[in-house]
Formats: structure tokens, C-alpha cells, sequence
């Protein structure tokens, strides 16, 4: 990196160099230039006596000699000339100014959101929009102009100002799903943004917001995403891991939740024998959430209690037997298969 801004300055420096070099040369020499100047002065006494001349008898002998003093300026070399460096250096020069500037506002802006992934480019632009679109917000108090406003400043991070114009887009239709959502997430999180410890009013307010979005527009991701985030700052796992895999569901490529549901599943397995017994025994073939996998789903299932202790003890078909589940560690199993059976009818 240093090596490379060293290089960049050393290419610079020498540019700058060969532009104005020619601005400080000055003329060449012209070793000729006293008889040059005498022959001048000469040629020029005498034209001006033959132009007022009276005496018509000495007009043969002024224009010999303007003839002579013609042709000995015509003998001498040519004198050296400053040519066209100072010129083009100086056109060069604001050649230089004007491409900068078009660069600066033009393409080179382009070059940078170019080197960015698309969502830190687009976050870029949204900051870059975000006072054309408060002043279009503010001017003319448009519900459209202030989500426009505040999704563009929660995209980009600029939550004081989304909460602002949620809140007033939120004042001119209360049922707007993403409004609700993210003004509730932001009031919610607001303790990690400022410091400020966050009220239980407050806290039940922000909640009632993101799942008011939620029954709004269930369908929609983010609601789920959101929805799921919330119920685990209040401890409900077992709730925010079902909306989080409707999230999952609805937006197969999101990502945004998988630490969490991690967490969540851990969390669950140190509190129930019976998840921690199948996260290390069964999950690897029926899934995290017994949903199916190399093996079938759990939830589905319609066998029995006792059916289902005689296969994990001895097998059937690909499935191994556990014959070392004994006692409470296999009862518990069975009663979150059971559980799990109960809520998928």
C-alpha cells in the first residue's frame, strides 16, 4: 500500500514537472542581435527619409543603401523564436484542470461505487440522496417522499433521521407495515445506538409496532425477520425461532438470521434434555428442527411412542440403532418427537 502511494506521488511529481518546466524556460539566445538591431535601426532611418524626402537627386543613393541594409538583414540567421512551449504548457495545464474536475463529478464517482459491492454501493447512493430527499420530505409533507426518506436512511445506517421520517409517514397512514416494523426495531435497539436505558413502556410500544407489521404483512420477510429479533429480546425462543424459519422460508438466500437461530438452538438444548439429546443424535439426518433431511421428517410422523422407541433403539432400514439411549435422556427424546408430531397435524 505505502509502496504504491509512494509510486503514485513519484508519477504525479514528475507529470507536474514536465508541464511546467517549459513555463520556466526563457528565450533562447540570439548571438546576432546587436548588428540585427543596428541593421533595424538603419532600414528604418532610411525609409523614413525617403517617405519625406524633397531633395529628388538623393533618392538613388537612400534606396542603394535601403537595398544594401535589406540584404545584409536577409544574410543574417534567422532569430531564435520562444515557440509554442509556454503555450501548450499552460493549455495543457487547464487541459489537466478541466478533466480533474469532469472526473471529480462524473466518471470517477462511478469508478469508486464500482470497487464496492452492491449493497455497500447502494448505501453510498442513499447517503448521497438523503438531503435531496429530506428536503423533497419536509417541502411537501408527501407520505411516498417521507418512506422514501427513511428507507434510504435506515439502508444506509442514518437511523436519527428514519425515525423521523417513519414516524411522520406513520402519521399519515398508521398502517404502513415497513414503517411499523422499523421504527419499532430502531426504538427497540435503541439502548445499543445512544446508551440510553430503554424504558419497559418503551420496550412494549416498540414490540407492539414490529408485530403489528407481522400480522400486516405476513408474507413479507422482513416482518419475520423482525418479528423473530424481537421475541428473542423478551426471551421467547421458541416463538422467534418459528418466525425466524418463516423468514427462512419466504427468503431462501437471506442470511441475516442464522446467528441468531444458532443461538436460540443452543440456547434451547442447555434448557431441554430432549433438543440436546437430538442436536447431537438425530439432527444430522432429520434437521436442526426434525423438518426432514437425508432422513424424513419428524413432524410428520405418524407412529407411536412405543413405535418410535423400538426404531431408535434398534434401527430400521438406512437409520442406525442407538441401543445407549436409555432412561431419561431417551424419554426426553420421545416427548419432543411427540411434541413435534402434535404440531405438525
Amino acid at each position: 500500500m505505502i509502496l504504491s502511494l509512494t509510486l503514485l506521488a513519484l508519477i504525479v511529481l514528475v507529470s507536474l514537472w514536465l508541464v511546467l518546466e517549459p513555463l520556466r524556460a526563457s528565450a533562447p539566445t540570439d548571438p546576432d542581435v546587436a548588428e540585427r538591431e543596428r541593421l533595424i535601426a538603419e532600414r528604418d532611418h532610411l525609409y523614413a527619409e525617403l517617405a519625406t524626402l524633397e531633395d529628388e537627386k538623393r533618392r538613388p543613393d537612400l534606396e542603394r543603401r535601403a537595398a544594401l541594409t535589406l540584404r545584409a538583414l536577409d544574410a543574417l540567421p534567422p532569430a531564435p523564436r520562444r515557440g509554442r512551449t509556454r503555450t501548450l504548457a499552460l493549455a495543457g495545464i487547464a487541459a489537466a484542470a478541466l478533466v480533474t474536475v469532469a472526473g471529480a463529478l462524473t466518471f470517477v464517482p462511478r469508478w469508486q461505487l464500482a470497487s464496492l459491492n452492491p449493497g455497500e454501493a447502494q448505501n453510498v447512493r442513499n447517503v448521497l440522496a438523503l438531503p435531496d430527499l429530506r428536503r423533497r420530505a419536509e417541502t411537501t409533507g408527501d407520505k411516498a417522499a417521507y418512506m422514501a426518506w427513511g428507507k434510504a436512511a435506515f439502508d444506509s445506517g442514518q437511523y436519527a433521521q428514519a425515525v423521523t421520517a417513519y414516524g411522520n409517514a406513520l402519521k399519515l397512514d398508521p398502517r404502513q407495515p415497513e414503517a411499523l416494523r422499523r421504527l419499532g426495531i430502531l426504538l427497540l435497539t435503541r439502548p445499543e445506538q445512544t446508551g440510553q436505558t430503554l424504558k419497559p413502556e418503551d420496550a412494549a410500544q416498540a414490540f407492539l409496532l414490529i408485530r403489528t407489521a407481522a400480522q400486516l404483512a405476513p408474507q413479507d420477510p422482513e416482518s419475520q425477520l423482525l418479528l423473530g429479533f424481537a421475541l428473542a429480546r423478551f426471551g421467547q425462543d421458541a416463538d422467534a425461532l418459528t418466525a425466524l424459519e418463516r423468514y427462512r422460508t419466504l427468503d431462501p438466500s437471506g442470511r441475516d438470521a442464522d446467528e441468531l437461530i444458532t443461538a436460540l438452538r443452543a440456547r434451547q438444548n442447555e434448557t431441554d434434555p430432549g433438543l440436546r439429546v437430538y442436536a447431537a443424535s438425530c439432527a444430522s439426518c432429520h434437521g436442526p428442527e426434525g423438518g426432514g433431511g437425508l432422513g424424513p421428517s419428524l413432524r410428520v410422523s405418524t407412529l407411536t411412542r412405543d413405535a418410535m422407541r423400538d426404531i431408535i433403539l434398534h434401527g430400521k432400514g438406512a437409520m442406525p440403532a442407538f441401543p445407549d439411549l436409555r432412561g431419561a435422556d431417551l424419554n426426553a427424546l420421545l416427548n419432543v418427537l411427540e411434541r413435534w408430531q402434535k404440531a405438525g397435524k
